[in-house]
């Protein structure tokens, strides 16, 4: 694609000011804005670490946010619930943005990207406390495909899904 050899080696490594952040398109404005304009700030700020996809340490193929988070245990799926302590809320990490740039799309690049933050997740649950995962799905594509790797939907938030921390583990285990 776009004469890249499909077996070019990638890397994900934190944003940096070395990354091409301006030249990033996935064809989602809201997405495109974020990794242009807004994730060095939250970085700043401490309220959202972004990690990019690179062949090459300068381009971008994709990104993923992570962020500390915690869901209401009445909004987590009631038979993961009856599991999980009776706090009223729960810690979990948020995936808050997961994209792939048009350019490298086709390769599995979303996927490497997932399970990159969710080892990430499970590897930092042995010392800071987690549920499990939630992502909030930009659309129903997406939604399909965080469903692919095991997430369930929370009831009564569009497009908020979860992946139990266990189930995460067996993942990787």
């Amino acid at each position: 694609m776009n004469g890249r050899p499909e077996n070019r080696a990638f890397w994900i490594e934190p944003l940096g000011p070395q990354h091409d952040r301006a030249a990033f398109s996935c064809g989602v404005d809201s997405l495109d804005f974020y990794l242009q304009k807004q994730a060095g700030q939250d970085l700043k700020k401490h309220a959202a670490v972004s990690f990019v996809l690179t062949p090459d340490g300068r381009e971008i193929a994709g990104y993923y946010t992570l962020s500390q988070y915690a869901v209401q245990l009445a909004n987590v799926p009631e038979h993961l619930a009856k599991k999980l302590p009776k706090y009223p809320m729960v810690p979990t990490p948020l995936i808050g943005r997961l994209a792939v740039s048009t350019a490298f799309r086709g390769q599995r690049h979303g996927e490497t990207l997932l399970m990159d933050a969710l080892n990430r997740i499970l590897h930092h649950s042995k010392g800071l406390a987690s549920a499990g995962v939630i992502v909030d799905a930009i659309d129903d594509a997406a939604v399909a495909f965080y469903k692919k790797y095991g997430f369930l939907e929370i009831p009564n938030v569009p497009r908020r899904l979860f992946l139990p921390i266990g189930t995460i583990d067996t993942l990787f285990g």
